[in-house]
This record gives C-alpha cells, structure tokens and sequence, in this order.
C-alpha cells in the first residue's frame, strides 16, 4: 500500500534556499508537512527563522539559516551545515531567485544589472546550491535535486493588452537557462542513483509577481487605473485555461512529489504548475 501524503517524506531531509518567502515558504512548508526534517535557508536570516517557526510551531521540524547562493563558499556551508545537523541531505530545492536588479519596477527596458542579478542568483547560485550537494549525494548513492525554474524559461511571457514588459527578458533567459541546467545534471548525476528535475511554476502572487505587475502598469498607460493585483487577475483570465492563479503551496505539492521515491523513475523533466497557460 501507498504512504499517505503526510508519510511521503518521513525520514527524508532536506534544504530549500530561498525558503524565507513566497514559493520558497511554500516549498518549505509542504515539504515539512509531508514528513521531512528541513533547513530552512534565505540571504535574509530573519524571514528564514519565521518560516522554520512556523512549522517547528505546527509540530514538523526545522531550522534556520542565512546564506548567499551566488557566495559557494556560503551555501556550501549551508549544505553542510544541513548534512551535521540531520546527518545526512536527500532533498534540495534550489530555489532563490530575482526577477531583476534595484529598480525594475519602473523600468521599461533591461539594463546590465538585470542581467548581471539574474545570471548571479537565477543561473549561477542554482549551479552553486547543487554543487554544495552533490559530492555528499553521489556517495550516498541517493539524492533527489528540484530546481525551481518557470514557465517563462520555456516560452517567453507576454500579453499584448498589458505589455510584454522587455525588462524581464534577462529573467526569462535565465529560467531557460535553468531548465537547461536540469537536463544536464539529471544526464550527469543519473548513474549516482540521484534525480534532477525542475519545476516551473505559472503565475502566483507573490513579492515577486507584484513586481512583474507592477512593471506592466509603469509600461502601459492603458493600465495606468488599475492597481497590480487587477492586471495579476486579468492575465489570469486571458492566459490560464484553469482560469486561476496558482499558490506557493501547489508548488511544493510538485516538489514533495519529485523528492518522493514516487518519482523514482522521473529525472531531467520540468514540470509545468501554471494552470495550463503553456503545455508541453
């Protein structure tokens, strides 16, 4: 018989990097809820303690730390930090990621920072977070890698009535970029019995698509009335089949199912969780 959700994970532990908020919290929560132990990390200390809180308050267990993805050195310490304390890592989640450099609210074209932000923590601090792990997994002959990627890194995002908002294009190149990264490292890893998959969430809102909202109604002067959640809304009716928006939760629901041994068999996949907006 088949574990119950709540078991999928138990004796299982893992690191979620930027876990401090939106999809990471999600990630995090879901993945302690199901049974994993999980170090909680994100560049911002403070938000990372109040996730860990939150679920060592609602009986999982987990614990905190800082730590700069684009730094090895630093979320190689955080790797082994994880390793110490739970004795072992099956899980990780690189997740941290930026939409753009200060200031891409209010732009309506890329500059060198946006690139330079999302190559450092998009592309960069993925490779450097599965780096810090991968030695530890390839000994032990077990390891479970989901990349958080999007659904912009497959298909350029864009709806002409709200602007198709040139500033993120660094950040759609990067999300491709990390899917590629996937594909490799599942390729790389596969004969050390560990698994590499992405998943590439749709539109949430979160501080980083209140950001992306934001950007679209500095570019339109159409949409120069409505506040950011009423243009997050209304591409959501004209993008998704589903009809609405997905939750930092549901991305953790793909998560939990990729670290699980129920996806023994899938590797090198990116999982669309964007109600339908792009199929592949």
């Amino acid at each position: 018989m088949a574990a119950s959700t709540s078991q999928q994970l138990d004796g299982r532990s893992a690191l979620v990097t930027g876990g401090g908020r939106g999809i990471g919290r999600g990630i995090s929560m879901i993945l302690a809820s199901r049974g994993a132990e999980v170090c909680v990390s994100d560049i911002d200390p403070a938000n990372a303690e109040q996730v860990a809180a939150e679920i060592n308050e609602g009986g999982g267990q987990a614990f905190a730390t800082g730590g700069d993805v684009t730094d090895i050195d630093s979320i190689s310490e955080v790797a082994q930090t994880a390793i110490d304390t739970f004795g072992k890592l099956d899980i990780c989640v690189p997740n941290a990621g930026v939409i753009g450099g200060p200031g891409f609210m209010s732009r309506k074209d890329y500059i060198d920072a946006d690139w330079d932000m999302t190559w450092d923590v998009n592309v960069r601090g993925v490779v450097n977070t599965a780096d810090a792990v991968a030695e530890h997994m390839k000994k032990r002959m077990y390891g479970k890698i989901v990349i958080i990627a999007s659904h912009g890194g497959r298909q350029p995002r864009g709806v002409p009535d709200v602007g198709r908002g040139s500033a993120q294009g660094p950040y759609m190149v990067s999300k491709a970029a990390a899917i590629q990264w996937t594909h490799w490292l599942a390729m790389s890893l596969g004969q050390f019995n560990i698994n590499v998959n992405a998943v590439c969430p749709g539109r949430l809102w979160t501080p980083m698509w209140q950001a992306i909202a934001q950007n679209h109604k500095e570019l339109n002067p159409d949409l120069a009335d409505m506040d950011p959640r009423e243009i997050f809304e209304m591409q959501i009716k004209g993008t998704m089949p589903l009809g609405r928006e997905q939750t930092p939760e549901d991305i953790g629901k793909a998560v939990a199912f990729l670290a699980s041994d129920d996806a023994s068999e899938i590797t090198g996949q990116a999982l669309n969780v964007n109600g339908g907006a792009i199929m592949n």
